[in-house]
């Protein structure tokens, strides 16, 4: 695992020069992002050009995290694997650490590589490791690097003090540079489709840790992880079942936020994937149901709006019954409209829902919800786990259709529901993972062959 003391030390710098430096050398590495985030992933796909998979042991219970880790690996055989850690190393709700990314660590039994933002340091950097190694759960603390380093005097104050007192290696320095900060805005970093030359960032970062790092240090510490043997119950499919129906799936820079673990769901349930770009189409295809995953839809407000035949061509559908599933983004898409910057926007309509954009975010973390009724979607009083990240809401505060849920804990729709109903449509503020949610992938495709009964049918 690559962690380090707080958020924006550079750990994701470094797993990106990282992952990109295995890659090149041929070495077979799957990685992993500690958490919920969506963003980190896109870019650790661009740097290792393999999956990255999601590992949250809050959402998805500790089980699915080691079972999601050790399938994963099993499918690329004799890979190494990288987790990208989230925050800070000890950082997380629980106060017994579980859902730290030292939680995770200590859960997989996995080395630390921690990285130390070493500006308006020099000795006092000792202090620090000493307490993350000492603080609980513990973890072995494999090897520091350094990053910003100023000069080669705070360097070498920074690395006797760790070595002296940590027994723990400084495995590389990275000097300061400005070409190594990654862009950011409200919820991290840009994603990769924002980026205006992620290729070019990830090709600095690498340099930077081949010059200024101990790589044969550094590929050491993968041998020397425990070796998680293969559950029996774990089986690696070597081939997806039959296609029963095909379900639409909006994915482009305005629609990008999906678990890979989701999508592979529906292909295991019996759902052929249709990916449809909303920037070029301009009619949806043949399909039989739809998901619309989250993203920055505001940033495409103009392009998304103007759009008039995809937007009318998914309302006509829905009416017509196809199922849908909508999370985040996806649901903003669906209403009626969205203010953004001071301009209202025409959207889908389907929702009779306004949305507004807010500076603070309306819900920022983990959500707990409880199932209201008996649907298509979810059985009456079941219990899910999920996050949000949202800087809007409603306009008016209020919604005029069914809810799914009732919100226990984080705000939803509006700080009481979440998740509306119309038709055969669910669409929410929450993103769910499919551990956390395991029977959605074969709901929606039994939907999904419903729909596609009664079209055939109507058709004859």
């Amino acid at each position: 695992m690559i962690s380090a003391s707080w958020k924006s030390a550079g750990k994701t710098t470094v797993s990106l020069g990282l992952l990109r430096l295995l890659a090149e050398k041929g070495l077979p590495v799957v990685s992993f992002k500690k958490g919920p985030d969506y963003i980190d992933p896109m870019w650790h796909r661009v740097a290792s050009g393999g999956e990255c998979y999601n590992l949250d042991s809050w959402m998805m219970g500790e089980a699915a995290c080691r079972d999601t880790f050790v399938q994963a690996c099993a499918r690329k055989p004799g890979s190494v694997a990288l987790i990208e850690g989230n925050h800070g190393l000890h950082d997380g709700m629980d106060m017994a650490g579980s859902d730290s990314s030292a939680g995770l660590a200590a859960l997989l039994d996995a080395p630390v590589l921690l990285v130390i933002d070493s500006r308006r340091m020099n000795r006092g950097v000792a202090a620090q490791v000493l307490g993350l190694q000492a603080m609980p759960p513990k973890v072995r603390i494999a090897g520091v690097i350094l990053n910003h380093v100023a000069t080669a005097r705070q360097e070498s104050k920074q690395r006797e003090a760790i070595e002296t007192f940590c027994d723990a290696p400084v495995l590389g320095a990275i000097p300061a540079d400005s070409s190594l900060i990654l862009p950011e805005r409200h919820l991290g970093l840009v994603t990769v489709g924002e980026a205006s030359d992620a290729e070019a960032f990830i090709r600095v970062a690498a340099g930077q840790v081949e010059r200024h790092c101990d790589l044969s240090a550094i590929r050491r510490l993968f041998d020397e992880a425990t070796l998680l043997p293969l559950p029996e119950a774990v089986e690696v499919p070597s081939s997806k079942k039959e296609a029963m129906v095909k379900i639409g799936v909006f994915r482009d820079a305005a629609f990008c936020f999906y678990y890979p673990d989701n999508l592979d769901a529906l292909r295991e349930a019996g759902a052929e994937l249709v990916f449809i770009d909303t920037f070029k189409t301009t009619a949806l295809p043949e399909i039989d149901g739809l998901y619309l995953g989250g993203g920055f839809p505001e940033s495409f407000f103009r392009e998304l709006s103007a759009n008039a035949g995809l937007l009318r061509d998914v309302r006509e559908r829905i009416e017509a019954g196809m199922p849908a599933w909508a999370e985040c983004g996806g649901l903003i898409w669906l209403c009626r409209s969205a203010t953004w910057e001071g301009k209202q926007w025409p959207l889908a309509g389907v929702l009779p829902v306004d949305i507004a954009y807010q500076r603070k975010p309306a819900g920022c973390g983990y959500l707990e919800l409880e199932s209201r009724s008996e649907t298509g979607w979810f059985p009456a009083g079941e219990r899910l786990r999920a996050h949000e990240f949202h800087y809007s809401k409603p306009a008016d505060g209020g919604v005029e259709l069914a809810c799914q849920f009732d919100v226990a804990r984080g705000f939803g729709l509006t700080g009481r529901e979440d998740g509306l109903l119309y038709r055969n449509l669910f669409a929410s503020y929450a993103h769910f993972h499919v551990a956390a949610n395991p029977h959605w992938a074969e709901r929606f495709v039994e939907l999904a062959v419903q729909f596609k009964g009664r079209e055939r049918a109507a058709r004859a």
